[in-house]
């Protein structure tokens, strides 16, 4: 599953039915075509993962690249732990086997809370819907608002399995490019955040969007990261919707060359770990075939 921008008028791509062509050449094979629209939950990897939506994507705005602001979604906002129970029943029903203990990971993607009372309330509701369905898996929070040594013993206590998804997005630019509760975490402060929760038996990675900063800033601000999680991060390649967002990229961001080079750079940073990224994983990926000259698929 990919996300694409649609009427980029400059881009050499185009669709034809569902054949993606570059110039007349067919370079892919489209299947299920959606439009991104925010639902309470779906399924990735074959039914072993399962993203939640629980608390209205339409509501969380602030960062400048992002498209959520640009949509009108009648998106659900589950704030009490019957309509996640409900939420879990419905999506049992539309599982590939009708079998949710299956999941390895859930992963609260649109949390859009301000505060870590407010998040960890939401995650240990959820942890108690995931039990009372036989549930067991590791949940993931994309966040930047847990970061203190009380919240990180709370998660290992009653929420655990669980990772800590900081949502970096980039080092440079911050209060421009940011929301407040994004901008407020310094780049120095973040590989004490990660090796903090890490201190906690949590799980630890990040997300990263590469044509945000200059490719200098991109390899000084990841290269102290690498010890700190044991999850490989989620590098996305920045989407523009509209000539204000490409007017947000770095310099020379709009060519391929940028990230091709971005992607050498990061192969060089976590090389020597054993984290390699997932093909399910990515909505906006960077790699598909290959990491460092290593097969990703068979």
């Amino acid at each position: 599953m990919v996300i694409v921008p649609l009427n980029a008028t400059g881009s050499p791509f185009i669709m034809v039915d569902n054949e993606l062509r570059l110039g007349a050449e067919v370079v892919g094979t489209v299947h299920r075509i959606d439009a991104d629209e925010a639902v309470g939950g779906y399924f990735r990897n074959g039914g072993k993962a399962a993203t939640l939506n629980p608390n209205a994507r339409s509501r969380c705005t602030g960062c400048a690249f992002c498209p959520n602001t640009l949509e009108a979604a009648a998106d659900p906002r589950l704030s009490e732990e019957r309509q996640l129970s409900e939420l879990l029943d419905a999506m049992r029903e539309q599982h590939p086997r009708g079998d949710l203990s299956e999941l390895q990971e859930v992963t609260v993607s649109t949390g859009c809370f301000e505060h870590e009372s407010a998040a960890l309330s939401h995650l240990e509701r959820l942890r108690r819907a995931l039990s009372d369905h036989g549930i067991g898996a590791r949940i993931g929070l994309l966040t930047s608002v847990l970061r203190s040594d009380n919240s990180f013993r709370k998660l290992a206590t009653d929420v655990a399995p669980f990772v800590l998804r900081l949502t970096i997005e980039c080092f440079t630019r911050r209060n421009l490019l940011l929301k407040a509760s994004k901008a407020d975490l310094t780049p120095a402060e973040i590989p004490d955040v990660l090796c903090r929760a890490q201190g906690h038996g949590l799980d630890t990675s990040f997300t990263y969007i590469c044509g945000l900063d200059h490719l200098t800033d991109l390899r000084l601000g990841l290269a102290p990261l690498a010890q700190y999680v044991t999850e490989f991060p989620n590098f996305q390649v920045y989407q523009a919707h509209n000539a204000i967002m490409a007017g947000l990229r770095a310099p020379a961001a709009s060519e391929i060359e940028y990230y091709l080079q971005a992607r050498m750079e990061i192969e060089r940073i976590f090389g020597d770990t054993n984290l390699r990224p997932q093909a399910w994983e990515g909505y906006r990926p960077l790699w598909y075939f290959s990491f460092g000259g290593e097969r990703l698929v068979p």
